[in-house]
């Protein structure tokens, strides 16, 4: 969920020109005020109705562990699964970038990535072993990529001569490893697919990939406003982490177009981005988040011929990816206030899925809080019949009755069992416990005290004369 919320959308953040030696206080000075902390989970509208819909459980498996994303059928559905082929995608660990392999691959990618062995071990140097990070950033044998100095390269091996680097919106494999300052490796993969400038790696990776050249391997010094900064990646991570990257350049080629992808591809391809976005959206980085969630939706598409049941069921499979992506989008298009988008991309879910709560339950609050009482009445009454114990839709409701009437307390939202529901709320809603329009006690009682209080003072008046 990215790599920050305070970049522009297609935008990381960079520190401006600084001396590498104090590059970590530099970083805290040039972010301070942009970064938030991590926040355990996205933030949820109601109990019921959560934000994010993860593919898995969880969105980001730990190094050592692998799951596989199953696709879940339509209740409605369950029984007509005569064509259906179920799939299942190995989710890999490559440095808790979710990045999704076909299951015909047989390595073990656990193992490969756990293991502290080297992907490069004929091109070990004093740098990799054991040089601390600030002779690195000193060290005048080192290229600088960007100016402020806070992203260093030094090329062990060239590349293939008279080729060209690859450019923006290419798409690139290389071979990668990563490091923290005590060698500690947190990053790890022998064939690493983005596509640069689209955010499915941080900034570090795509500007040294596009200085290098095919075949070149090379070193990479990354202070963390290029990677993690304030926030780090947990549990690896820390904070403020500078990363040390050693990188081989595999293969260059133009993205390939999602409508030529197998649809198995747009999957996979889809579900990278929307966890991704995943990412950013957690760490509260909502802007990422919109755009990594948008370029899922441009991936999982499902234009394309063939009649067959196997491609039907194919591209079902595609549509609910697509009500996730976008209920996700709506979420973080509401945390950036951009309520228009967010009642818009709800619209989209229900044109995909007429009964989806979630997007009901949006839908009707954006219209509340638009003074559109009616048709978010509307909503909100189809929300409540398809999840009547729902505890956000009651809330929501009440509050909507109350802005009905002019903001006057005279009728509130009650529960009532589903059975009850209808089409007419009026049974849902009961009067308000009006106040006695007699005198009150208290004042009765007060002006009681008062009177005896004069008696008695006029006794003790009279006494004395």
């Amino acid at each position: 969920m990215e790599t920050e919320p305070c970049c522009e959308e297609h935008e990381h953040t960079a520190a401006q020109g600084t001396v590498p030696v104090v590059r970590v206080a530099v970083s805290k000075l040039a972010v301070g005020d942009s970064y938030t902390e991590l926040p355990c989970g996205p933030a949820e509208e109601g109990e019921e109705l959560s934000e994010i819909e993860q593919a898995e459980p969880e969105s980001c498996a730990g190094e050592g562990k692998s799951a596989a994303v199953k696709q879940t059928s339509d209740p409605e559905q369950s029984g007509n699964t005569g064509c259906k082929k179920q799939r299942k995608l190995k989710k890999t660990n490559s440095w808790k970038m979710v990045r999704f392999q076909d299951p015909s691959t047989e390595d073990d990618v656990s193992e490969r990535d756990s293991s502290a062995e080297s992907l490069f071990p004929e091109y070990v140097r004093t740098e990799w072993t054991s040089s601390t990070f600030e002779e690195l950033f000193l060290a005048e044998d080192w290229l600088d990529i960007a100016e402020d100095q806070l992203l260093r390269k030094k090329v062990v091996e060239f590349g293939a001569p008279h080729t060209l680097s690859p450019t923006w919106g290419q798409e690139v494999t290389v071979k990668m490893q990563c490091v923290l300052e005590d060698r500690t490796v947190v990053e790890k993969d022998c064939n690493l697919v983005f596509v640069i400038g689209e955010g499915d790696v941080n900034q570090a990776l795509e500007e040294c990939v596009m200085s290098m050249q095919k075949g070149e391997i090379t070193l990479l010094l990354a202070d963390s406003l290029y990677a993690y900064g304030l926030l780090g990646r947990e549990p690896d991570i820390p904070a403020w982490a500078p990363l040390l990257y050693q990188l081989q350049l595999l293969d260059v080629r133009e993205k390939l177009d999602p409508l030529t992808l197998p649809i198995a591809d747009c999957i996979r391809i889809g579900n990278q981005k929307r966890e991704r976005g995943n990412f950013h959206f957690q760490r509260e980085e909502y802007s990422m988040a919109v755009r990594a969630y948008s370029m899922a939706l441009d991936v999982l598409t499902t234009s394309r011929d063939g009649g067959d049941c196997g491609v039907k069921a194919e591209e079902e499979e595609v549509r609910d990816y697509r009500v996730k992506c976008l209920n996700n989008l709506a979420a973080a298009q509401l945390k950036l206030e951009r309520y228009d988008e967010a009642l818009h991309t709800s619209r989209d879910v229900l044109t995909l899925e007429p009964n989806n709560v979630k997007s009901l339950f949006r839908m009707g609050k954006l219209q509340s809080d638009m003074g559109e009482y009616k048709e978010a009445m509307e909503v909100l009454k189809r929300a409540l019949k398809l999840e009547p114990a729902n505890k956000a839709i009651h809330v929501e409701l009440s509050k909507l009755v109350k802005r009905q009437s002019g903001g006057e307390d005279i009728q509130e939202w009650k529960a009532k069992p589903a059975a009850m529901l209808g089409e007419n709320i009026a049974p849902f809603l009961i009067p308000s416990k009006k106040k006695s329009s007699g005198i009150s006690w208290k004042f009765i009682l007060g002006a009681l005290v008062v009177a005896l209080s004069s008696l008695v003072t006029s006794m003790i008046l009279t006494a004395r004369n």
